[in-house]
């Protein structure tokens, strides 16, 4: 990469003629926007209406115009996201992360504080959270670092210390505010990329052993993680505090049987479900959709991960197949962990569900990354039908 590429530079690239966009891949990301913020009504009136205390002003529909300004806005971020060529990106991949992390520490001093925790902080009278740029920050910035060491990957100097020392500083921020769910996901996605970058198999082993020493330490230095394992283990062994959230989750989802009891008609939303428009989104649509209508969602998710992993085989280079995989390895891992933690499989986390949890911050981020995938599907050749030329008749 030519490092005294300027802006015009980028102008001509953006003049070069790119295909189309992915259409499958945007139809299936639009429709599971739509039913999303549809969602989000259905899950948000109750509390809204009920909530006299806080912003809502008792408006029901206040989460749901919120999210819906977002998810237009979501859209034409995905959209300028889409036409910007993939060499912007791994040039400014830097400075994306950098930013990342200013905006992680200025969280510390100056961050909004919500449930004991200091996630957020306020841009604008716009409520952002950091950890969301955090994540495609990462994803950038190792996709460059590996293009730039791809031979030597394999070493411990190239292939895993810069690596390291960046999810270092990051979570280890992450860790003051605490914010245990997003350290986790990084941590995973970027092992995931050093690990389809080339880093030896041999190194994720110690990897792990420390991650696990990280965990049994946050377990045991915050409370709150404790709590939660605990309510994870036997939820009704404290039905009215630390188990109290998944055993109405638990409830919202056995209560949608089959076929749901209909749109609009969940019981849980009625001030029983905490975060019923947010992170606990999946156990209304089980309850009021059945089992039928989540498992349908699910597959749309499905589809649009595999649709993504197929792109990044057909990208053009290197650096677009390890963002397209980074970021559709992000996709997967939250629609996991999101839906095994409304089912207890694992402890409560607090991870969202991509497009459909209410957050705007994080819906802008997704749409944004979801343009960028579409970037990368607008350098995949096409296979075009050459004519060949006529003979000439013969005299």
């Amino acid at each position: 990469m030519n490092k005294t590429m300027t802006l015009k530079d980028y102008s001509r690239d953006m003049r070069i003629a790119r295909g189309p966009v992915d259409i499958p891949f945007l139809l299936i990301t639009l429709l599971l926007l739509s039913i999303g913020v549809i969602m989000v009504l259905s899950s948000s009136y109750a509390s809204a209406y009920y909530d006299l205390t806080k912003e809502t002003g008792g408006n029901a529909t206040f989460y749901f115009t919120r999210q819906l300004g977002f998810a237009a806005l979501g859209v034409v971020a995905m959209f300028l996201a889409s036409r910007m060529p993939m060499s912007f990106y791994k040039r400014f991949s830097f400075l994306v992360l950098l930013a990342a992390v200013a905006l992680l520490l200025a969280v510390l001093i100056v961050g909004t504080e919500s449930n004991g925790a200091k996630r957020w902080i306020m841009i604008a009278g716009v409520s952002v959270q950091p950890s969301e740029i955090a994540k495609i920050g990462v994803i950038l910035y190792f996709s460059v670092l590996i293009c730039r060491y791809k031979n030597l990957m394999g070493t411990f100097k190239y292939g895993i210390m810069p690596f390291c020392i960046i999810l270092a500083i990051i979570v280890g921020l992450l860790a003051l505010e605490p914010h245990l769910s997003a350290s986790i996901i990084i941590i995973s996605i970027g092992a995931m990329m050093m690990f389809v970058g080339g880093a030896r198999l041999f190194w994720f082993v110690g990897g792990m052993g420390i991650v696990t020493v990280f965990l049994v330490v946050a377990i045991n230095v915050l409370q709150y993680s404790a709590d939660r394992i605990t309510a994870w283990r036997d939820p009704f062994a404290d039905a009215s505090d630390t188990g109290y959230q998944i055993i109405q989750s638990l409830y919202a989802i056995g209560s949608g049987g089959l076929f749901g009891l209909g749109l609009g008609q969940s019981r849980q939303k009625y001030l029983y479900l905490p975060e019923e428009h947010n992170d606990f989104i999946f156990s209304v649509i089980c309850e009021e959709l059945g089992l039928i209508g989540a498992f349908l969602i699910l597959v749309l998710f499905a589809m649009l991960i595999i649709r993504g992993y197929w792109l990044a085989m057909h990208s053009r280079d290197r650096y677009s197949f390890l963002v397209c995989t980074g970021i559709t390895s992000l996709l997967a891992i939250q629609v996991i962990l999101n839906v095994a933690v409304c089912t207890n499989l694992i402890p409560a986390t607090g991870i969202s569900l991509p497009l459909f949890s209410y957050g705007g911050t994080a819906l802008l981020m997704q749409m944004a990354q979801m343009g960028i995938i579409l970037s990368v599907s607008r350098d995949i050749p096409t296979t075009k039908t050459v004519k060949k030329p006529k003979p000439k008749a013969q005299r």
